[in-house]
């Protein structure tokens, strides 16, 4: 294996991972709400009327900041080496792990080892585990 020098981008990685800590721990202190995304538009299915407008503004946020960057930055090359057909089961299976599992890689990776859960460490080396099984499998067994 070998890294990709040209597209190898650590300081970026690092600001956005200094961003997304931010605005969890932000999050946290000013609503007392967990910085989850999965639970943010899961708290939409069955919505409260005090709850639905900062979660649309939450998720609206969350469409609209790529389009922002894409007008600040330009545009960059998008590559997505799979039918659509694939993505769209991806992005199914996603979700319905993120149900079973009581929330998605954000809440339980950022927000939740944060506060030192035990149910984020277990979903944390369940779901990192899974990751790398797949990738050898599927680039070392498979290939």
């Amino acid at each position: 294996m070998q890294i990709d020098w040209d597209h190898f981008t650590p300081w970026a990685a690092l600001a956005g991972g200094i961003v997304l800590g931010l605005a969890a721990a932000a999050f946290v202190l000013l609503h007392g709400r967990i910085l989850g995304i999965s639970g943010i538009l899961g708290g939409l299915l069955r919505p409260r009327s005090e709850d639905v407008a900062w979660r649309v503004a939450f998720l609206l946020g969350m469409l609209a900041s790529p389009l922002l960057y894409r007008l600040a930055a330009g545009a960059s090359e998008v590559r997505i080496d799979a039918s659509w057909g694939l993505v769209a089961l991806a992005g199914l299976l996603v979700g319905v792990g993120t149900r079973y599992g009581s929330g998605c890689t954000s809440g339980h990776g950022v927000c939740g080892l944060s506060r030192l859960s035990p149910r984020s460490l277990v979903a944390t080396l369940a779901f990192m585990s899974a990751g790398f099984a797949i990738v050898y499998l599927v680039r070392h067994v498979l290939a």
